[in-house]
Formats: structure tokens, C-alpha cells, sequence
């Protein structure tokens, strides 16, 4: 499976939504389409999804126009609009054969999907009664019945309290390995848990696409953040004096220090401590936490 974003543009009126935007998806990926509210991102997911026409560019699916491919798309809209007299049974009845499967494999596909989502024993409980978490998770369910190859989800975590979100999240965290998964969201580290890649946008422009490795080293400082005894504080003085430490800012018994590569000096300043017998409790490279790097994008760019 590839899905192509062709310089797709989406205006209403006099707004311009989405402008020039392209990406590509790979078969097996997990990626999160990040930004700040008002963004862009529902507009582009709509278009993915062929819910909205663009004004300019395509959006092809194995190489063919997105429309002539929509059996092999499950959506999840920010919040799942299901009909409350329904019971979730019927309402995976009755969408399924919107997407075209047959009764007969409704029937023996329905009971395996609410199970895959934590709703077993719940298909004949009305939709009306079903908390906020559930009826995302009947969303999920709905957007997996097809089979599809590609799974778009627009903010799926964004409106659930706590224990929703993470009863969801864990869903995803399962379904993603088994299916490629395009979702929005502006919550990083629910982002962060799930994607192995980021795709970030503002005013409807793409200003990021990378791994999350990719965007820490980055951002990266060359700091250390070194926490040890402070018996041991006599250390500091050696490494100090290194040609290759540029900066040692002592706070207690936590170190910071500024070296000259991140990835060759981490390694030489770990052996300069094991040698001392050094007793670090906490040893680690000083990036910017994702969120931290957002900010910077979206105000920056």
C-alpha cells in the first residue's frame, strides 16, 4: 500500500485551508500528522478520506484516484455520529453493508471486531448509553469491519477523559501493527507514544516530516544531563579540563555538561566516570522534549 499527497490545496471562499501539501505513506507505517488547532489537519484527513474534493492537487491510493479506492479506507471522524437507538451490533450491521460487506461475513466478523476493541458483551447495549471511550471505540470498530489497508483517524483521543484516552491509545498501539494508520492530534505525547513518524503542519503548510529520532537529534543542545553522589563531585573537576567539554554547570548534585559531539563524547565522558567509580544515578542526553521542539516550529516557521 502507498498513499501519495500531491500538492493538495483546499480553500473555502477566501480561506485557503490546506495549501501545496504533500506526503507519501508507506504500507505498515504509524504516522502522526501534528499541529495546532486551526491548523489544517481536519481538512487534509477530510480530503484524504475523499469526505472533501480538493481545489487543487490529488491524493492516489496504490497509484489510483483516492474515490476509486475507498474500500480500502476506514475512517474515524473526531467524534463518531452514531444513531443512539441503534445497538452497537446493528450499527456495525448497518455500516458494514454501507461499506459493502456481505451479511453473511458481518455476521462472523461482527462479534471479532467488537472483541478486538473491548466491546464484547456490549453488541446488544444501545449506542445511546455508551460512554465517550466506547463510542470511539465502536468507531474503531467501524473503521476496521472493511479490512482496509489504510486507517485514517481524525484527533481519535482528543475529546476523552483519561481513562478513555488511554483505554484508545492501547487500542491503536495494537491495531497498528497489523494496519497502516494516518492519524491527527495537537496531544504530542500521545503522538509521541504511538507514531514512529511525524508530519507537521501549520497554516495548512507542511514544515516537518521525520522520525522522532531524527527531529531529537536535531534539536539536540550536545548536553549531558549527569546525576550522581555528591561524594563524587570531585569528578567534575577531572572531566572538566577534557578538550572536548566546552561547558560543566553544576546544581546540587546534578551535572550539565556541553560537549563538542553528542554521539562521539557521550561514550568517552561514560568511561571517564565508570574509571572513577563514579555512583550516577542518572546519565542522559539533554534534548528538548517533542513538545518543546513543536513550539519552536510553529512560532518559528
Amino acid at each position: 500500500m502507498r498513499l501519495e499527497i500531491r500538492n493538495v490545496t483546499k480553500t473555502f471562499k477566501e480561506k485557503t485551508a490546506v495549501n501545496q501539501f504533500s506526503m507519501e505513506l508507506q504500507s505498515g507505517e504509524c504516522v502522526g500528522l501534528i499541529g495546532p488547532n486551526g491548523a489544517g489537519k481536519s481538512t487534509l484527513i477530510k480530503v484524504i478520506s475523499d469526505i472533501l474534493d480538493p481545489t487543487e492537487g490529488e491524493v492516489l491510493l496504490d497509484g489510483k484516484k483516492i474515490s476509486l479506492m475507498k474500500r480500502e479506507i476506514g475512517y474515524l471522524p473526531q467524534y463518531p455520529n452514531f444513531y443512539s437507538w441503534m445497538t452497537a451490533k446493528e450499527t456495525l450491521s448497518f455500516m458494514g453493508q454501507l461499506s459493502g460487506v456481505k451479511k453473511e461475513e458481518l455476521t462472523e466478523a461482527i462479534p471479532k471486531i467488537l472483541n478486538k476493541v473491548g466491546l464484547s458483551g456490549e453488541e446488544n447495549s444501545r449506542v445511546g448509553t455508551f460512554s465517550g471511550g466506547m463510542k470511539q471505540r465502536l468507531g474503531i470498530a467501524q473503521a476496521l469491519l472493511h479490512k482496509p489497508a489504510l486507517i485514517v483517524m481524525d484527533e481519535p483521543v482528543s475529546a476523552l477523559d483519561p481513562v478513555g484516552r488511554r483505554e484508545v491509545l492501547n487500542i491503536i498501539e495494537e491495531i497498528k501493527k497489523e494496519t497502516t494508520i494516518l492519524l491527527s492530534t495537537h496531544i504530542l505525547g500521545d503522538a509521541e507514544e504511538i507514531c514512529e513518524r511525524f508530519v507537521i503542519i501549520k497554516n495548512g503548510e507542511k514544515i516537518e516530516d521525520t522520525t522522532l529520532t531524527e527531529l531529537l537529534n536535531q534539536n539536540s543542545q550536545n548536553k549531558l544531563n549527569i546525576e550522581m553522589a555528591s561524594k563524587d563531585l570531585q569528578w567534575v573537576q577531572i572531566i572538566a579540563k577534557e578538550e572536548y567539554v566546552k561547558d560543566v554547570e553544576v546544581i546540587g548534585n546534578k551535572v550539565k555538561v556541553e560537549v563538542e559531539n553528542i554521539q562521539l563524547n557521550k561514550n568517552m565522558l561514560l568511561k571517564s566516570a565508570l574509571m572513577h567509580n563514579v555512583d550516577i544515578a542518572k546519565f542522559e542526553i539533554d534534548n528538548d522534549t517533542l513538545e518543546e521542539i513543536f513550539l519552536k516550529l510553529v512560532v518559528a516557521k
